[in-house]
């Protein structure tokens, strides 16, 4: 690993540490210790200054952070210092840097109810704040979890009621001003949505759906005018505008006829059209049926200068394309053999910024590549870290990004367009309990299953371990599914808490694998669209049976005590482990796993891919925890199984919270979660290889 580039300014001492450490020795640290470090997310740039800003999440405190170049010194804005599970996303900022926007809070539920896991008497809301990056305090917009903010940043637009509001931000306003009062801009016939502002910040792109047609408008804010972007019978939408606001361009779909199912909304065939913004007169500019092996979705479609750019799934890569404005051939951008997650344009529209794990399978990195196609695309940096979530300065000069190592978590770092170095800018240093001497590198391993499918892993190795130590070890298994683990801490804060708790099992002698199992990403189409997978047959867990089977030969480990662990999607193939191979897995932690598939039937392919359908065959014993108030797993899938796994004399443990969510938003919820997992291995793992009843 090069550690130089993430610590050479800030850490000069800690390398000084590890020459110094003895071999094989490891101290113990706790899952405080180890969950201790900020986690970044949600990086935005200004598009007219080098101004950055970004969310933290600090042992439960989310706040928001900017820094402006050259010198990018982070200053904190937020002053929210109760962990109270409040959430901050949908963060925007001003085209010149002076405003930002965001949400705060969660999206409802099924009944309306926001998130509320502390269950305050008075429940909890969703709406949008702003707050100026000369550090006033922030102030409420609207109660809504959808603001878009104009480039100007003077002006909100958000949804309600299938009608579009506007409320003033008033950058020069004082902190004891009313709350602004949003004002209706237009209610259109049909189902409106997909708002864009123009440039300037005069005028609204939208769609607007009537079923069987769809029309893209625009409205004039100051004299609220519409004007409909060359209307047809057709499916239009997907409208971007041109960086000097006068066009419009858009998709046009196939409208429904007499005897017609809906087409996709997102999907089949389709043209570009353009049209003028001040009359709707329109024409085609590009059909893709002419290009040989076009793929039939396109997804982030943007006016790139003189180009088209968008990405699209093509063999078994998802790539970025280019088309002339004009039109012309359309170009793959990207290089073959990666997966392309994020992607960033330049201010003048030439370049294209991206992260990919070409050559490099079980990590990320930045790279470039111009918008014409006419250069390859080249690895921006150099390094062994990952490196995720470019977002280019308006200056063109630099790009802004995540980073970490295998031991370092998630930090922002700037390097040149022009490749070189990454300098760190956040955090400035990690909080001195931090264990960062102590933590182990994992090291890639291949699996095959026992139907021949190879799948992959990370194995975390205790320093100390020996052949013949007989040790515990856990498989662990990601959710999703479509997620992909990586040898260094992960960009998504989910999966760098789990990162954390494998390296915390490390530390207490555990040998532990995590394994991207098929359904992932980062390995191709073939592995993540894999048949008789899911609820068509569950093939999936052979993979994780490999990975278990992969531990049992292991010189270090006692075969007769591996276990399992994995959260919601993960939480199936762990509960799916121990009732269809208890002989394998002596124990098992189910974090919001799904246990029925089948919709309440007893027979059938979707019923045998579930746990439930081998019940009878469950020994091992299970830790099952969940949050009441979970949006993606249904809390009935724990009450169920448990009620199951008691009847039958299976031992069980249970942590329930009411009102949290599917990623606990409580900080003190996450790590009494984590201990009380660690321990339940500890007694079941590490005394005794027990199968039976309590």
């Amino acid at each position: 690993m090069n550690y130089s580039l993430i610590w050479k300014r800030n850490f000069i001492s800690i390398l000084l540490l590890f020459a110094a450490l003895p071999a094989g020795a490891q101290k113990p640290f706790s899952v405080r210790e180890v969950m201790s470090a900020p986690h970044p997310t949600h990086l935005v740039s200004a598009k007219k200054t080098d101004r950055i800003a970004w969310v933290v999440y600090e042992e439960g405190l989310r706040n928001i952070y900017t820094a402006i170049g050259p010198r990018f010194d982070p200053r904190r804005l937020t002053s929210y210092e109760e962990q109270d599970g409040q959430q901050l996303s949908n963060l925007q900022i001003s085209d010149d840097g002076s405003v930002i926007v965001y949400v705060r809070g969660g999206r409802a539920n099924r009944q309306g109810v926001h998130p509320n896991p502390l269950s305050v008497a008075n429940g909890a809301e969703q709406a949008a704040w702003a707050i100026k990056t000369s550090n006033d305090k922030p102030w409420k917009l609207a109660v809504t979890g959808n603001p878009l903010l104009s480039p100007s940043g003077q002006w909100v637009l958000f949804m309600r009621d299938n009608a579009v509001y506007q409320v003033p931000v008033r950058a020069d306003r004082s902190a004891s001003d009313s709350p602004p009062q949003p004002q209706l801009l237009f209610r259109a016939l049909g189902q409106t949505g997909s708002l864009v502002w123009s440039p300037d910040s005069r005028r609204v792109a939208f769609v607007s759906d009537r079923e069987d047609h769809r029309f893209v408008g625009v409205i004039d804010r100051q004299t609220r005018k519409i004007t409909w972007m060359a209307p047809s019978v057709e499916r239009d939408g997907n409208p971007v505008w041109s960086p000097d606001g006068k066009e419009i361009a858009f998709f046009r779909r196939r409208g429904a006829g007499f005897y017609d199912h809906a087409p996709s909304r997102s999907g089949g065939r389709f043209t570009v059209w353009i049209a003028d913004a001040d009359t709707g007169e329109g024409r085609r500019v590009w059909d893709p049926k002419a290009v040989e092996q076009m793929p039939a979705s396109i997804r982030n479609f943007q006016w790139a200068g003189d180009h088209f750019v968008f990405s699209s799934p093509l063999g078994e890569w998802t790539h970025l394309f280019s088309v002339p404005v004009a039109g012309g051939v359309m170009r793959q951008l990207t290089p073959g053999g990666g997966i392309i997650e994020h992607y960033s344009l330049s201010s003048d529209g030439k370049w294209i910024y991206f992260d990919t794990n070409t050559n490099d399978r079980d990590r990320r990195h930045i790279w470039k590549v111009p918008t014409n196609g006419e250069q390859e695309a080249v690895r921006l940096t150099q390094s062994e870290d990952i490196e995720t979530y470019p977002v280019v300065l308006s200056s063109n000069t630099k790009v802004a990004h995540f980073i970490a190592t295998a031991r370092h978590p998630l930090c922002i770092a700037v390097i040149s367009t022009k490749g070189g170095e990454s300098r760190v800018i956040a955090p400035a240093k990690l909080p001195k309990e931090f264990p960062l001497r102590e933590l182990v590198i994992p090291e890639p391993v291949t699996l095959t299953a026992e139907d021949g499918f190879e799948s992959y892993g990370q194995l975390f190795l205790p320093k100390d371990a020996q052949p013949g130590d007989g040790r515990p070890a856990v498989v662990f298994i990601h959710g999703g599914p479509r997620r992909q683990m990586l040898l260094g801490w992960h960009y998504r804060h989910y999966y760098s808490l789990t990162y954390a708790f494998n390296q915390y099992l490390a530390n207490r002698g555990y040998l532990v694998l995590s394994v991207n199992y098929r359904m992932g990403i980062g390995y191709g189409r073939s592995f993540s669209r894999a048949p008789n997978t899911g609820r068509g047959g569950g093939a999936e867990y052979l993979d994780v049976l490999a990975a278990g089977r992969y531990l049992q030969t292991r010189p270090e480990v006692n075969p007769a005590r591996v276990g399992l662990c994995g959260g919601s999607y993960g939480g199936y193939l762990t509960a799916l482990g121990l009732a269809k191979n208890s002989d394998v897995f002596a124990a098992g932690v189910d974090l919001n796993g799904c246990h029925e598939r089948a919709g309440g039937q007893r027979e059938g392919v979707a019923y045998e891919s579930s746990p439930i359908a081998y019940i009878d065959s469950w020994r091992s014993p299970v830790f099952l925890a969940h949050g009441d108030d979970d949006r993606s797993v249904a809390f009935s899938q724990t009450t169920g199984l448990y009620q199951l796994l008691r009847d039958r004399d299976v031992h069980v443990e249970l942590l329930v919270y009411p009102d949290e969510v599917h990623a606990f938003l409580i900080h003190d919820h996450v790590l009494e979660f984590y201990e009380k997992a660690a321990d339940f291995f500890d007694r079941f793992l590490k005394t005794s290889a027990n199968h039976g009843t309590e």
